[in-house]
């Protein structure tokens, strides 16, 4: 189903560096919003009737987006996102797009309140007006004007000219990420030379925190004791730079410095400022967290190996082969465990990078045959990342089936399949959005006449059967056709019990 957004973008007909301008000014525009107080919305025209280009075609105009601002009230309760509206209905618009400067006016409010403020400003990309970008406003719920709203709205101003004029959003930045710093968490002003003009309250609050006492206006970051170059790098660059301030292991600041161009010239900048202590706290507590999981894992893994290790040392102690065969079998099954831990052990994440432990399932195959003529194991697609429960149980299946294959598939044949094809064992994954599939195919002599894996006395593939239906909720199938295959399917949105 298409969203209103993807419904927007399809009617507004930008070619895609515009786009990637328009996408850019979106990711950066929460900024303009809380500086002017001010819902916004971006228009972009549209032609209603797209083969006719008559007179009576009516062109019309499609929002784009829309941002409210988190330092005021908004005056818009729904999303506009995706509604297109006749030309004649937004005069303003019309003339921010053909005139390329900024239009300003009334209009009349939907809701019968009275009228509402417009600012118009035209988005200028490459020398040509992409959309209009229009800040709404209502005169009767506006903020009382004082100091920080003057200074606000004079930085809004600054920026929208650098809208017009193509400058903003900036052609390389990078979007600001989550906790980056707002209007709301403290600003402060900077001229050319970097001297601070204006302090937010919550600037304010934010030095103090790290014990930063002295006047600040009239200072610079340097002589107030911050040892930063980021306005220095912000003017050179033209380009925002975000840096983190940390006073011992108190208080972390976070600074992202904003350069204001006019004419060509860099006239000043604003520094946006936030006290991120407590989320880098919690990433320092996540990290731990994280460092802890992975040793548990690699723990594991050590133990499981010292425990293969026992297994193989007492199988040699043991004169009956059948109870050789038994500690080998599960010797082997333990390392198969061991090698999802080894990988958990790296990357303790929610998620399991699976074809490296395909890789390492392959080779212990190999390694156990001790045939005349090799075996070739081929491995085609890929299961990609899956969820780390269901790792340790699909390992143990994909083990128990290919050495069951290297140990029964080509018996009685010499060690070689008939019709002059040399022993093969093809391990085949694909995935979609609802399972994941697993195909392990031989050329061997095939299975046993009557065979049905419900009733097999086989300890290994009883251990494949219980762990695909029990644990991983999903299907086996095993069939004779020039060899044997055996189908898997996992279901990707079911809940395996791996260790409940």
């Amino acid at each position: 189903m298409t969203t209103p957004l993807e419904l927007a973008w399809q009617n507004a007909h930008l070619e895609a560096g515009a786009r990637r301008h328009i996408d850019r000014l979106m990711a950066s525009w929460n900024l303009l919003a809380d500086l002017c107080f001010s819902d916004i919305l971006l228009y972009a025209p549209i032609d209603r009737l797209a083969g006719d280009r008559s007179r009576d075609s009516e062109t019309h105009i499609v929002v784009l987006g829309q941002v409210r601002p988190t330092t005021s009230q908004t005056l818009f309760d729904i999303d506009l996102v995706g509604q297109v509206v006749a030309a004649p209905e937004l005069p303003l618009v019309v003339e921010a797009l053909r005139t390329g400067a900024i239009a300003v006016g009334e209009q009349r409010s939907d809701s019968g309140e009275g009228h509402l403020r417009l600012e118009c400003i035209p988005v200028r990309y490459s020398g040509r007006v992409l959309a209009v970008m229009c800040r709404v406003w209502s005169p009767t719920t506006a903020r009382r004007r004082g100091s920080l709203e003057k200074t606000y709205l004079d930085l809004f101003e600054r920026l929208s000219l650098m809208v017009t004029d193509g400058l903003f959003p900036f052609p390389d930045d990078e979007a600001p990420g989550e906790a980056a710093p707002r209007v709301g968490d403290g600003v402060f002003v900077v001229d050319d030379q970097g001297r601070i003009t204006f302090a937010s309250p919550n600037a304010v609050s934010a030095l103090h925190r790290i014990g930063i006492m002295s006047a600040i206006n009239g200072s610079t970051l340097a002589a107030l004791g911050l040892e930063t170059t980021i306005i220095k790098e912000a003017y050179a660059k033209r380009l925002p730079v975000i840096e983190e301030i940390e006073r011992g292991s108190d208080t972390v600041l976070m600074l992202r410095c904003i350069p204001l161009v006019a004419h060509g010239e860099v006239t000043g900048g604003a520094v946006l400022v936030r006290d991120v202590t407590d989320v880098r706290r919690r990433d320092r507590l996540l990290l731990t967290k994280d460092a802890t999981i992975r040793e548990v894992h690699h723990r594991v893994k050590n133990n499981l190996q010292t425990i293969s290790s026992l297994l193989r040392l007492q199988a040699r102690r043991i004169e009956q082969p059948a109870g050789r065969t038994a500690l080998a079998e599960a010797e082997r099954r333990i390392r198969a465990i061991a090698v999802v831990h080894e990988i958990l052990s790296r990357d303790a994440g929610d998620q399991v990078p699976f074809d490296e432990i395909v890789q390492a399932l392959v080779r212990m195959a190999q390694e156990s045959h001790v045939g005349a003529q090799p075996i070739a194991v081929r491995v085609e697609g890929h299961l990609g990342d899956i969820p780390a429960d269901m790792a340790t149980p699909l390992s143990v299946v994909i083990a128990e089936l290919l050495q069951n294959a290297v140990e029964h598939a080509f018996k009685g044949r010499d060690e070689a399949p008939g019709r002059g094809e040399a022993p093969r064992i093809d391990l085949a994954f694909r995935h979609d959005d609802e399972a994941y599939d697993v195909v392990v195919l031989d050329n061997g002599s095939g299975l046993p006449d009557g065979f049905d894996i419900e009733r097999t006395r086989s300890l290994g593939l009883s251990i494949v059967r219980d762990l695909v239906r029990s644990q991983l909720e999903g299907s086996i199938t095993m069939t004779s056709d020039r060899g044997t295959m055996v189908h898997i399917g996992v279901p990707v949105g079911g809940q395996p019990r791996w260790g409940r």
